[in-house]
């Protein structure tokens, strides 16, 4: 795998990079802006499965970038969550919102060439249909989700199937995600981690997992490309 320089302040500076023709993308704080719907799912889940009680929400927030199950067994919560967890996700999910500049970056890279894949915590369904109700499914070449591979993030399995769907080259590929997970994925599969940091992630924690590039704007992503 390439050494790619860290940016703490702006974009990576590109010298000596290899240009880059394929991304990996985690969904949720990446591409979209999927917190409030999140909680709201995740609260009337609580109330229904487990009962009266402060639901765990920023604990739940803490695992993203796993499947929920995963979350649900680590928190030791009931996995009978899952169902209306992912009745509300569907229900809401017309209030998801893409993040500022990232119509233009997919419609850009795309332009430029690259191959764009898409791999989350989510279930793959529930990540296509998020995807095509936000009218951006047919930017990406292979959508996966966590219930289609044999161990999802942190295990490299979900990068490794979306790279061999693709055609990638490691040295050319990077997995541009907003948690720990989404970095160990990345690395477990060879390829550079990116951290994106535009999100509500733990921008503490992401740091100290040192990421092979920092990026604060999703543009910034395109001056590891070639224009």
């Amino acid at each position: 795998m390439t050494s790619h320089p860290i940016s703490h302040d702006g974009p990576p500076s590109g010298a000596g990079i290899a240009p880059i023709t394929s991304v990996v993308f985690d969904l949720d704080g990446v591409l979209v802006n999927s917190f409030a719907v999140m909680r709201e799912a995740f609260t009337l889940a609580y109330a229904e499965v487990v009962g009266d009680g402060e639901p765990p929400f920023e604990e739940y927030n803490r695992h993203l970038g796993r499947y929920f199950p995963d979350i649900m067994r680590i928190m030791g919560l009931p996995l009978e969550m899952e169902g209306p967890f992912v009745r509300e996700s569907y229900r809401l999910a017309h209030l998801v919102e893409m993040f500022d500049g990232v119509p233009e970056l997919l419609s850009e890279l795309r332009h430029r060439g690259l191959r764009l894949g898409v791999a989350t915590g989510k279930s793959g369904p529930r990540a296509r249909s998020l995807l095509n109700t936000l009218g951006i499914d047919g930017q990406f070449d292979v959508i996966l989700g966590s219930d289609e591979v044999a161990r999802p993030k942190p295990a490299p399995d979900i990068v490794l199937k979306a790279m061999e769907v693709m055609g990638s080259d490691p040295d050319r590929t990077v997995m541009v995600g907003d948690a720990v997970t989404d970095l160990a994925s990345a690395r477990g599969a060879g390829i550079t981690a990116v951290a994106a940091m535009w999100g509500e992630t733990d921008e503490k924690t992401l740091l100290a997992a040192e990421p092979d590039v920092i990026l604060h704007k999703p543009s910034e992503l395109l001056s590891l490309t070639v224009p």
